[in-house]
């Protein structure tokens, strides 16, 4: 599996996030499912947007670059993502990516331009637009594609950019310069797993150019299929638009992890399908916060992590919901009825509803420590704590009942169970 990873010239917003999350999901549902997965998320770390940013910081791009691939690890960190089996950099594989053009070159499917500039030329690879639908006469320019005079049509897109100065460059065949951004991913993604491989995935702002392109560009130089699946998940959108640094209305998740747990923001994120809009706003986290608050209420008898039965009922369900394309909403549905069970006195239920939990990334916390998170002070909660059950113990219940209406102002819930008063956030 190969998924399209970060351009690294700033915080990860959550539309980053969710690509994260959705396809560690993917890959931990395959290999619960018995697949042996090489998963491989490549970083942009030569970009226009990334040479625009360094010199309007006055640094170099490898100190840029450098600074927000390690936000990105720490952000990825957060929202419990496993780490890539491999994290390839596209300033890793320029070699790699003169070879491919140098192919597409000997195949007429590339030509260099009286600008210097190396081409893709879009109308001689018969397959172009099959993977968004689209016909040539339809399709315009993606975003990232200068059009420029030299180029025979519109369409056509740059493999290699000739050199400006003060830019990172490369020497190669057709002088210096830097490599176009589609080239990038059929470059890595055919040096780690092939010419041919099984799933690509990326945002859905993704499919049209550049995966439309890396098809054009692989195919054209390899001759076969270059992938079996694509995968494409859906916008964050914030007041019915796409979530994006362009638009300004972006969200970077360490902004929102300064307001909500990390799996509270992971929860969010698994309960919209990995295809649909998933709509950001604080009363949609408030309603994840609450929603995943009731799983672990729960799970506070039960902290320990055991293997999945995937012979009881609950466990089939989730696995058919996980089967059809990842359904994440049907599977998180499974997990509350998981909770009801265990909250009527099913034992079991409790601990398998720990252990699909871990499927998905989440559940896996000391249930008391998860529902007593949160900025209040504990030492001033159990001191509370401490006098009601002193009020109750010279049966002041009217004093011991303000306490609990105290506590509950303040967002506190106080559960009596054999003789012990615990306590969680709302």
């Amino acid at each position: 599996m190969y998924v399209c990873g970060m351009t690294v010239y700033d915080y990860c917003h959550l539309g980053h996030g969710r690509v994260l999350v959705i396809f560690d999901v993917v890959r931990r549902w395959l290999r619960a499912s018995g697949l042996r997965v090489t998963y491989v998320r490549n970083i942009t770390d030569i970009d226009d947007k990334i040479i625009k940013r360094a010199g309007e910081n006055r640094e170099p791009v490898e100190a840029l670059t450098e600074r927000f691939i390690r936000a990105m690890e720490e952000d990825a960190a957060a929202l419990g993502v496993e780490t890539p089996d491999h994290e390839p950099r596209a300033t890793q594989y320029v070699a790699e990516m003169q070879a491919l053009i140098a192919d597409l070159l000997k195949k007429s499917l590339a030509y260099q331009a009286a600008s210097g500039d190396v081409n893709y030329a879009v109308r001689r690879f018969p397959g172009y637009g099959k993977l968004s639908g689209k016909s040539l006469d339809e399709l315009r320019a993606g975003e990232r594609v200068e059009v420029d005079a030299s180029k025979e049509d519109p369409l056509d897109f740059v493999l290699w950019k000739r050199a400006k100065p003060g830019e990172p460059s490369w020497p190669s065949p057709w002088g210096d310069g830097r490599p176009g951004w589609h080239i990038e991913c059929s470059a890595m993604s055919c040096s780690m797993l092939g010419e041919s491989f099984d799933i690509h995935g990326g945002g859905q702002d993704l499919q049209f150019p550049h995966h439309e392109n890396e098809i054009a560009q692989s195919e054209g130089a390899h001759g076969h299929k270059f992938v079996n699946y694509w995968m494409h998940n859906g916008f964050v959108r914030v007041d019915e638009e796409k979530m994006s640094k362009s638009l300004g209305n972006f969200f970077t998740v360490r902004e929102i992890l300064k307001k909500y747990d990390p799996e509270v923001v992971r929860f969010f994120i698994l309960r919209a399908h990995y295809r649909s809009p998933l709509n950001y706003s604080d009363v949609h986290l408030e309603d994840a916060k609450s929603a995943l608050t009731r799983l672990y209420t729960a799970l506070k008898d039960e902290n320990k992590s055991l293997e999945v039965d995937w012979n009881e009922p609950h466990a089939r369900q989730f696995k058919a919901a996980m089967d059809d394309d990842f359904g994440t909403p049907e599977a998180v549905s499974v997990l509350f009825d998981l909770a009801h069970a265990a909250n009527t006195g099913d034992s079991r239920a409790a601990a398998q509803l720990r252990a699909l939990g871990g499927v998905l990334g989440i559940l896996q916390r000391n249930a008391q420590a998860f529902l007593q998170g949160g900025e209040t002070e504990e030492a001033w909660i159990r001191e509370r704590i401490g006098a009601r059950e002193m009020a109750r113990g010279r049966k002041d219940f009217k004093a011991a009942d303000d306490i609990r209406q105290e506590l509950s102002g303040k967002g506190i819930v106080l559960e009596d169970k054999g003789g012990k008063t615990t306590w969680r956030r709302k």
